[in-house]
């Protein structure tokens, strides 16, 4: 291959009917983007506000659950976090704790709850799921949400009294509670799961809850 074999490339030039593909401008609002993304000179308080209203925003889709990927989209694990740690004060201070018995430890039930996160979003990843670890421990640990607050109904209604009426509205409202987080969880991993193997993820789920609302029922604080 000599010189004078590309002596001819000079002359070749491209059609004005074949168009060009391809953009190489920069877009002007590239700046204002990572201005947006950048918090390194954000105040502490705006940082903060800004999580809790994420936080805040997240606790109303899992009160009014449906399809929406705001929970997987921003996941943060500091809802989740919250919601461990209350539940699991308001879990203290039970009658089966001063007798030595079984009742669960503020550590019992951060492991419980962590656990079998962590085991049902392994299970969902083996059974083909698309959805991130992190994202499954989120939407797992927001939907406690609801649980939490039948804890803190059933403490204010064992303040009066811890008679049948008293089980039959905590029952009442545990179970709401249940059936509300079961359901909410599954609105938001459904879409992630292969459609033939759906009941093998809700599954594990339905025992994650139905365990911490059990927890709860049998509650009954010490005198």
């Amino acid at each position: 291959v000599g010189a004078a074999d590309f002596a001819g490339l000079s002359d070749v030039s491209i059609a004005e009917d074949i168009p060009v593909e391809g953009d190489i401008t920069v877009p002007l609002s590239s700046h204002g983007v990572d201005d947006e993304v950048s918090t390194l000179d954000e105040p502490v308080k705006d940082t903060i506000l800004r999580d809790l209203r994420a936080v805040g925003q997240k606790f109303v889709h899992v009160m009014y659950p449906k399809e929406s990927s705001a929970l997987l989209r921003d996941w943060d694990l500091w809802g989740p976090l919250l919601l461990c740690v209350s539940l699991a004060l308001m879990l203290q201070g039970s009658a089966a704790d001063n007798q030595n018995d079984s009742g669960p430890q503020f550590a019992e039930v951060f492991v419980i709850i962590w656990f079998g996160s962590i085991i049902i979003t392994l299970n969902s990843k083996l059974l083909g799921g698309t959805i991130s670890f992190f994202q499954s421990l989120c939407v797992l640990g927001y939907c406690i949400l609801p649980l939490t607050v039948a804890m803190l109904v059933c403490r204010l209604v064992l303040l009066g009294s811890a008679g049948s009426v008293s089980f039959i509205i905590r029952l009442v409202v545990v179970t709401a509670s249940f059936c509300w987080s079961t359901f909410a969880s599954t609105a938001f991993l459904a879409d992630s799961q292969p459609p033939n193997r759906k009941a093998l993820v809700v599954y594990p789920v339905f025992l994650f809850y139905f365990v911490i609302g059990w927890m709860i029922l049998t509650f009954s604080p010490s005198h």
